[in-house]
């Protein structure tokens, strides 16, 4: 680990994470919780995916978030027909200047909502790969780096719906977080539907962090301290999972990293320097349930993630936790 966080660093983390946490409440109601899930994969510098019925919000949670920051938004509607090059760009002849000449595709940005991701065909899904691991796009043996920060957001309609295609495994383990909205409480239901906002494109949001204050909340997330007895209740809890006879495998080393990031994430969002116990098992699950599979055959998608985020409650459950 490096330095620990400074007492002024903290207090200049508190007062950009609450400026964009009031910010994206006026847009997202009722959901506080998941609205703090989104601030720890963004400051952790992870990939999102929410995986929920259409039309409970999942567009508007991802433009307010990037109407919040001073950033770059791209959203990229997946359909079966659409190509990697729509996703990743293309290199294009140029008769002028006699080369080929790179044209960005909507992946160069710093907010990238990739909508109905399960509606494209693996092939174009597969064109994400890269990018989120290393932010970078190879178009004919050429790299070319994205902005940052740079995160993925990613949605998508529950797989047993028609038209979709499940995410391959490598493709879900690039994600660091899965989330549900659900729907909201009647109360708040109420007070959107009193509204008179239309699309997400009417959000009427300032932009109440830069990218440099982005940036600096990610790398103070290294800092964030772990004590061994935590690194261990995460090395405990990974090595159930791969000893846990209702998966088809454990998870990987990845995944372990990914809580450990994610917890850290978690204190800073909630205001601490230092990692609980109760970061850890608040995480296991958006962390670790969409990279499990169950051993046995199942068709029915919703009783896998049930069955799956039920076995690891009953993992960390059984685990003591350390004092």
């Amino acid at each position: 680990m490096s330095d620990f966080v400074q007492p002024a660093q903290m207090n200049e983390s508190k007062q950009a994470l609450d400026r964009l946490r009031n910010n994206m409440r006026r847009t997202i109601r009722g959901k506080d919780d998941v609205v703090d899930q989104v601030l720890i994969c963004l400051v952790a510098g992870g990939h999102l995916l929410i995986e929920d019925l259409p039309g409970v919000g999942k567009t508007t949670l991802a433009y307010s978030l990037a109407r919040s920051m001073d950033s770059a938004f791209s959203r990229i509607q997946f359909t079966s027909d659409l190509l990697p090059s729509d996703v990743t760009g293309v290199a294009i002849y140029d008769e002028t200047i006699k080369e080929f000449v790179f044209k960005k595709g909507p992946v160069f940005a710093n907010i990238v909502l990739a909508d109905e991701i399960n509606r494209a065909t693996p092939k174009t899904q597969s064109a994400l790969l890269e990018v989120m691991d290393r932010a970078r796009v190879t178009v004919d043996g050429e790299a070319h780096a994205v902005g940052t920060p740079f995160m993925v957001f990613a949605t998508q309609n529950p797989v047993d719906y028609e038209g979709t295609f499940p995410l391959p495994e490598s493709q879900m383990d690039r994600f660091l977080m899965r989330l549900r909205m659900g729907y909201p409480e009647a109360a708040d239901e109420m007070e959107i539907l009193r509204s008179t906002r239309g699309g997400y494109d009417a959000i009427a949001l300032n932009p109440v962090l830069t990218r440099s204050e982005v940036l600096g909340l990610q790398a103070l997330v290294p800092q964030v301290f772990v004590e061994d007895s935590v690194l261990e209740f995460v090395l405990r809890i990974v090595g159930a999972t791969r000893t846990e006879s209702e998966f088809r495998a454990g998870v990987s080393v990845r995944g372990g990293l990914a809580l450990r990031t994610a917890a850290q994430a978690r204190a800073l969002v909630l205001g601490r320097d230092f990692v609980l116990p109760d970061d850890v098992t608040e995480l296991v699950a958006p962390v670790f349930a969409h990279r499990l599979a169950l051993a046995r055959q199942t068709s029915d998608a919703l009783e896998e993630r049930r069955a799956v985020t039920a076995a690891l409650k009953r993992i960390v459950g059984s685990l003591p936790a350390p004092k």
